[in-house]
Order: structure tokens, then sequence, then C-alpha cells
């Protein structure tokens, strides 16, 4: 069990190994907001980690496929899924989760960012309070190693389609680096502290890998 860790004032951290493709993921939670990102429960004890902590109130998705524990903490504590319009179709209905679009305030200050390349519903969040920004699956990193893109053949189908994709995806994050923020949380990988904003805009400039 990988405990939350609180990485800045009010924000923690964890990761667990997601159950059905094996690897271990970061969540996040703005105890102050009662908002968590992409949520997968740390076990044992999640549960009451986070009634100790909050309890929470709003869960926001980088995009559907992170719903993860989402089900669980609706069940738990009444929590609000929220998730980009485009993804909505995908979600258990049961979580009958709310719809946002690029530009919108999201609960606890949050900010929807559109970067839309790996799928329609793929945001980033950006934190104000904290100075911080949660992205999805375009950028990851191994545990702290250096930013990255997923293999080739998670991130396209056909092989020759990979450099458009990644051309895309650096265009994208280009974008997110002109905003302020000093902290990168990573859904794959360890978030990035204090100087997350010129790491991804030093790996966006970079030329596209092969």
């Amino acid at each position: 069990m990988a405990l939350p860790k609180q990485i800045v004032r009010g924000l923690f951290h964890w990761t667990a190994r997601h159950p059905e493709i094996h690897i271990r993921v970061s969540s996040y939670y703005l105890a102050r907001e009662r908002v968590l990102i992409d949520p997968l429960l740390p076990s044992p004890g999640g549960l009451e980690w986070l009634e100790r902590h909050g309890p929470p109130e709003h869960i926001l998705l980088t995009n559907r496929l992170h719903s993860r524990h989402s089900a669980r903490l609706v069940a738990a504590f009444g929590c609000t899924v929220w998730c980009h319009r485009s993804g909505l179709h995908d979600l258990d209905p049961e979580l009958t989760a709310r719809a946002f679009a690029p530009g919108d305030a999201l609960p606890g200050g949050v900010h929807a960012f559109k970067i839309g390349i790996l799928c329609p519903d793929e945001s980033a969040l950006l934190l104000p309070r904290v100075r911080a920004v949660a992205v999805a699956d375009g950028v990851i990193r191994d545990g702290n190693g250096p930013l990255a893109f997923v293999p080739d053949e998670l991130l396209v189908d056909v092989p020759s389609q990979a450099p458009r994709v990644k051309r895309g995806l650096m265009a994208a994050y280009r974008r997110l680096a002109e905003e302020e923020f000093e902290h990168l949380l990573m859904a794959h990988g360890n978030p990035w502290l204090r100087d997350g904003g010129a790491a991804l805009r030093a790996w966006a400039k970079g030329p596209v890998e092969k």
C-alpha cells in the first residue's frame, strides 16, 4: 500500500496498482477543496483515510478511462463525477457524471484545458491554488524519470500514425505550458514538482521521437 503523501500544502498524491492494466498509477486529492483527480483508492484503508481528510465531494477525470474507483467513492461519499462531455457516453451510467468543456471552471477553482489528441475527452486540469496541472495519458514518466510518450503500440493502432499523433500531442502541451504552474501531476509516473512547467515546455519543444 502506498499511503497518500502531501506533496504541496493541501495536495496529496499516492499510487496504487490498477486491477486491469496491472501497473501502478497516480491519484491526487485536493483536501481543502475536497476534490479527487483520477482516483484509484489506496488499500486497505483508503476510504477511511479520505473520511478523515475530507470527505471528498467531487471527482474530476482527465479522461473517461480514469474513472477507476469513482463508483465506490460515489457510493461511499455521494461524490459528483465530472468528465469531458465527449466522454460521458463511455462511463458507467450509474455514475450520472456531469459534463465539462474546455475553459469551464470546475469545483475547487479548477479549470479545464483541451488536449484531445489521444481521444476527444483527453483533458488537462489546471489547479491554480496549488500552482499545478494534472495531465492524462499523452505524456508520462517512469517513476522519477524523464517525460516521455507511452510506447507506440499503446499510442496508436497503426504504427505509421505515431509521428503525427506525437506532433499533435507536443503542440497541445506547448499550449498548456504557456499557463502558469509549477507542478506537473502525472497520471502515469510521479508528479514533477517545482519546475514541472519548465520540464513540460522543454519536452514539448523537443524533436518527435521515432
